[in-house]
């Protein structure tokens, strides 16, 4: 988790980025052990690769979300800019909707593959199958929990994180009055 961390740090070069993508690796891991513990799983060096492979999955899953709702985010800022407005909350929730909208076909189709690509090791009963299984099970419980939670948390947290600061209302430029101070001097 640390070298996650590191590397999400580097890249982002941004505290609040990095820690917004890493609340997708506690919705990962919650859906890994609730079906270790359904299906009776305990946990080996197996289910730990399982873990390491699902933690860089959501990692992944929530960097790629956390771009959406940038380029979404910097596009409704342009839009504001051009029309002389302030950007507002409502201009944030408009983006950071189009932004996950945007992203949940793509999400969908990730996990469709992986699920696709696991659940045949999950039901396989061959030599070697009682490791590939442990290796799986993490990864299909993590990429289910992962796949709805980070749709929308992700995008709550952002909008909370970047929308703290922002008004409520916009104001035009042409709302602006010029403050008229008369100055009273001592001499007179």
């Amino acid at each position: 988790l640390a070298l996650i961390f590191l590397l999400l740090y580097l890249n982002f070069q941004a505290m609040t980025e990095t820690l917004i993508v890493m609340l997708s690796l506690p919705f990962a891991l919650v859906g890994g052990i609730w079906l270790m513990w359904w299906l009776d799983f305990n946990l080996s060096v197996a289910v730990a690769v399982g873990f390491i492979a699902l933690a860089g999955v959501a990692a992944e899953t929530g960097v790629i979300m956390l771009i959406y709702l940038e380029q979404a985010f910097a596009a409704a800022k342009v839009n504001c800019a051009t029309h002389k407005r302030s950007l507002t909350k409502s201009d944030l929730r408009a983006a950071i909707m189009f932004g996950a909208v945007e992203r949940v076909r793509p999400k969908v189709m990730t996990v469709v593959a992986i699920m696709a690509g696991l659940l045949p090791i999950l039901w396989s009963t061959g030599t070697g199958s009682e490791v590939m299984q442990r290796i799986a099970v993490p990864m299909i419980g993590g990429m289910i929990s992962s796949t709805l939670l980070t749709l929308i948390v992700i995008p709550a947290v952002y909008g909370l994180v970047k929308g703290w600061r922002l008004p409520e209302r916009a104001v035009h430029e042409s709302e602006l009055q010029p403050v008229q101070v008369k100055l009273k001097l001592a001499a007179e």
